[in-house]
């Protein structure tokens, strides 16, 4: 009646076992540690560099306990901060001969001190907040109208080209704040005007007025495409904020969209505010050239400029083009990862009207020749695409060559990035330095360790046996929440803190309903084995509508919150499944096995007048 299987037993002990294990990390602290990532987008971060700056390391008799490379940077791990001091120098001047133009930015960061075996198994611990590590927080205002306003004046162009082509004549086009406005003098012409607008311009909802002798076809944004403009903006917004903080060395920074026009920036560990708005508020320009192809076969450039691409393998190619600007960035609508004709990848392309008109120009005169996209960032150029014109194209065209998919996403993202798609202001700073985000660790560990003391001592007075059981099964739940948090790598904040102390007062009252149920179950007569079982059997549905009620409660905050209210809902959604976990399951075996094996038990030790 109240014995689980050996397998449960295993299953239970297993569970604790690698709860403890993913726990472990966060007990070792942080080491100080080298962090290297790309100052350009045009330089990828991967294993030759990791190699590299080992190799630095070992030619300058620096020792190093661990090296790691991530998706952005190679962190390398020291025993104190002296040697880190030292390394970090080493590497600057290795890495970038020309401190004017650095390549690389290398940035003094820490590291989880953990060993060696559970960082191999994925053991890491929880990532702190801003306001438990310390930083500066931003929020940005996105001026969304500037975006809807930049897309109506390419459709004012767009549309003042095409009545052109369609010899539609008498047409004055204007833009009217945020729509296209055509004034005609008779209704047939307006009449002809709109069927061509509509067939050739999908994104242009049309409506007719009359005004006076004027006849007046007003077209504005679709609902559908005003929407997509917004969102497009934001979206290309945060990915070009997400390439300038990796510059600030910053191990997890925080970018997020917060409401319908701003924008969240904190990065955990930065104290300079001035160096994080310099960063922020940095521009980029694209330009796209024609490649002087004469001097790329001579090696004469005497008079031109010279660009660096660099490829694939890592070498560098030296690019000549001629000074004629065919486009630039702000010209650049859209770009998206896609496929050619062939099924290879490819990167489709959108320019505004002007920029289509002399792309168009260009291509036709200049089949067959190559053509280069420059990024320029920090007043230096590079080649990020060189390409040959294989036939004329106007506003939309595609950029192909030897691309990988991973790469042709990395140039979509490269030319969308190319500058802000609409203006922002901070509209919000604030800086957390690093003693308040210890202070606010070490009060947030207080109040959960004595919130569980208290309740150690208050069910272990009342319940008596069945309280330390339960007071176990909570220390459990504990390290389960611990272990899926930094197993999940989330973010620790304040609210997350107070989320956990929640949930130790929360977990426990599924044992009281458990206890309470035992007791009343021996009050009615039940024999001590009968009411263990119907004391966890009758208390489960209590228990499961109560955290089922409460859980779609904290969705609801993890769906609709934002920032430390998310954060908040996190570990209360964890805590809710931790909790009824090790409430029934794991105190449920522990009771087996201090009674179950018995075949005749006199009496319980749950207090109160259950004894029996």
């Amino acid at each position: 009646m109240n014995r689980f299987p050996t397998w449960k037993y295993a299953l239970i002990g297993l569970a604790v076992l690698a709860a403890l294990v993913y726990t472990l990390p966060n007990f070792f602290g942080d080491s100080p540690a080298v962090q290297v990532s790309s100052s350009k987008t045009t330089v990828n971060v991967d294993t030759r560099l990791m190699t590299r700056v080992e190799e630095i390391l070992k030619k300058a008799a620096i020792d190093y306990t661990g090296a790691l490379l991530d998706a952005t940077s190679v962190r390398v791990r020291f025993a104190d901060p002296d040697t880190q001091l030292r390394a970090r120098d080493t590497i600057e001047r290795a890495l970038n001969p020309d401190p004017a133009s650095p390549t690389y930015v290398v940035a003094l960061n820490l590291l989880p001190a953990s060993p060696g075996w559970l960082t191999a198994i994925g053991a890491l611990p929880m990532y702190l907040g801003l306001d438990l590590r310390g930083g500066v927080h931003f929020l940005l205002q996105v001026d969304l109208k500037a975006a809807i306003s930049k897309r109506t004046e390419n459709m004012t162009a767009e549309v003042r080209v095409l009545l052109r082509q369609k010899e539609i004549r008498g047409g004055i086009v204007t833009r009217e704040d945020q729509a296209v406005q055509v004034r005609f003098r008779d209704a047939a012409t307006r009449e002809k005007a709109r069927a061509a607008i509509l067939a050739n311009l999908p994104d242009l909802a049309l409506t007719e007025r009359d005004a006076g002798q004027e006849f007046l076809l007003v077209g504005t944004l679709r609902p559908e495409v005003h929407k997509r403009v917004q969102e497009t903006a934001l979206q290309q917004n945060i990915g070009t904020l997400h390439k300038r903080v990796n510059e600030l060395g910053v191990a997890e920074p925080v970018i997020q969209q917060q409401g319908a026009d701003r924008i969240v920036v904190q990065l955990p560990g930065v104290q300079d505010v001035t160096r994080a708005k310099e960063i922020l508020g940095r521009t980029a320009t694209l330009e796209v050239r024609l490649v002087d192809e004469e001097a790329m076969r001579t090696g004469r450039t005497a008079g031109l400029e010279v660009f660096p691409e660099r490829k694939r393998d890592g070498s560098v190619t030296n690019v000549p083009v001629k000074r004629g600007v065919i486009v630039t960035g702000d010209q650049f609508i859209g770009a998206q990862a896609t496929f050619d004709q062939d099924n290879q990848a490819a990167v489709a392309v959108e320019l505004d009207q002007a920029g289509g008109r002399a792309m168009r120009t260009t291509t036709r005169e200049n089949i067959k020749r190559l053509m280069a996209i420059i990024l320029f960032e920090k007043g230096k150029g590079e080649a990020i695409s060189v390409a040959t014109i294989q036939s004329e194209f106007g506003n939309r065209f595609q950029i192909t060559g030897s691309f990988s998919t991973a790469e042709t996403n990395n140039l979509a993202l490269l030319i969308r990035a190319g500058a802000l798609a609409a203006p922002m202001e901070i509209v919000e700073e604030r800086t957390v330095g690093p003693s308040l985000g210890r202070d606010n660790i070490e009060k947030g560990f207080n109040a959960t360790m004595w919130g569980f003391i208290v309740i150690v001592a208050f069910m272990s007075a009342y319940y008596v046996l069945f309280g330390v059981i339960s007071s176990v099964a909570l220390a459990v739940n504990l390290l389960l929440l611990v272990a899926l948090l930094s197993l999940l790598q989330a973010t620790l904040t304040l609210p997350g803190i107070a989320a956990i102390a929640l949930t130790l007062g929360m977990a426990i009252d599924a044992n009281v309903l458990i206890n309470e149920r035992i007791r009343e179950e021996i009050r009615g007569g039940s024999t001590p084995q009968a009411a263990i079982s119907a004391g966890y059997e009758r208390a489960w549905g209590t228990i499961l509508d109560s955290n089922i009620t409460t859980l779609i409660a904290g969705l609801a905050l993890l769906i609709f919150g934002s920032g430390p209210v998310r954060g908040f809902a996190v570990v209360h959604c964890l805590g809710i499944l931790t909790s009824m976990f090790s409430a029934v399951t794991v105190s449920r075996g522990i009771v087996n096995l201090v009674y179950g094996h018995r075949r005749r038990v006199a009496k319980l030790a749950i207090g109160d007048t259950a004894w029996k």
